[in-house]
């Protein structure tokens, strides 16, 4: 359990080094790129299992938070995306492709590690995210259609079942081991599964880049413009969050919100953005890596000024 913790104190560190090892080792990495599905099933099925349908029912009866997430996630963010990508790059860009794909993925599994580190609720983001995993075959494959389906070829199809494969499957496997076990399956295994699962992780993201490295040197010119963009999506995406707990703000917790609404399954995007949109795609998900996590440490250290404050108000 020391390198499960020490890998979740250090992932801001972790999860960069391994795009950087991507980059540089890309030619030997190439052969491992038919792995991903598999190693990202395997991180699903081990995040899915802390989630038992009791928790999930219990946020379905109270719907308005979580409906109000994911319009913030899944409807402003998107148009957000859209309008930086559009007044940047150009409505017909693949970069705009690869923004809007960044809003449209679910949320990410590392957001309830920074939710437990800010005193958020553990078991609201996984049930959120598991319910935002079920999801997605419909949601990624609606938006990128909504968005450009004139402009370009979508195959919803195949993109669905990818995703039923990767993330639906592992997640309802890993929720009903959770009820088999009554619970006890993620302490059980948690002693070999949770650190292989973020071995997993870090994989991933190094073999993704390893897939998108050849194409990235021809595209350092655009680097100037995509960074800043990516940067501005990912901080808009917190602030997002942030306007939410202001929505509903008796319910809205501010770690809970910023935090999902802020993190993004990018793994899953890097994945979908080479499957079906090319690698100009793939490119500002892979930014996001870098600028994800450290801005999440960011907001970690903003909440705990935030809340400092609200303790010391007379």
């Amino acid at each position: 359990m020391r390198f499960n913790a020490l890998f979740e104190r250090y992932m801001f560190i972790v999860i960069p080094a391994a795009l950087i090892a991507g980059f540089l080792a890309s030619g030997p990495l190439q052969q491992f790129i038919p792995w991903v599905p598999g190693l990202f099933a395997y991180i699903t099925l081990v995040m899915a299992w802390g989630c038992s349908f009791r928790s999930i029912r219990d946020e379905l009866r109270h719907p308005a938070s979580m409906l109000l997430l994911f319009a913030l996630a899944h409807i402003a963010a998107p148009l957000i995306a859209y309008g930086i990508g559009a007044a940047v790059f150009g409505a017909a860009s693949p970069y705009v492709v690869g923004l809007v794909l960044f809003t449209a993925i679910p949320l990410g599994v590392s957001s309830a590690i920074w939710v437990g580190l800010s005193g958020g609720s553990v078991p609201w983001i996984l049930s959120l995210i598991v319910i935002d995993s079920l999801l997605s075959p419909a949601v990624v494959p609606l938006l990128v259609q909504a968005f450009f389906g004139a402009d370009i070829h979508v195959d919803g199809a195949g993109m669905m079942m990818k995703l039923l494969i990767i993330i639906v499957l592992p997640t309802a496997a890993g929720v009903a081991l959770c009820e088999l076990s009554r619970g006890r399956i993620r302490a059980a295994a948690a002693p070999v599964a949770a650190p292989l699962s973020k071995l997993a992780f870090a994989a991933v993201v190094a073999i993704n880049a390893a897939a998108i490295a050849p194409h990235i040197s021809a595209l350092r010119q655009d680097m100037v413009r995509v960074i800043p963009a990516v940067v501005l999506l990912v901080a808009a995406c917190y602030a997002l969050g942030l306007l939410g707990t202001y929505i509903l703000p008796r319910t809205a917790n501010p770690a809970n919100y910023t935090y999902a609404s802020g993190m993004r399954n990018i793994s899953l995007g890097m994945v979908i953005g080479l499957a079906y949109f090319g690698p100009l795609a793939a490119v500002p998900v892979v930014l996001a890596i870098l600028i994800q996590q450290p801005l999440a440490t960011a907001n970690y250290w903003f909440l705990a000024y935030r809340a400092k404050r609200e303790f010391t108000k007379p």
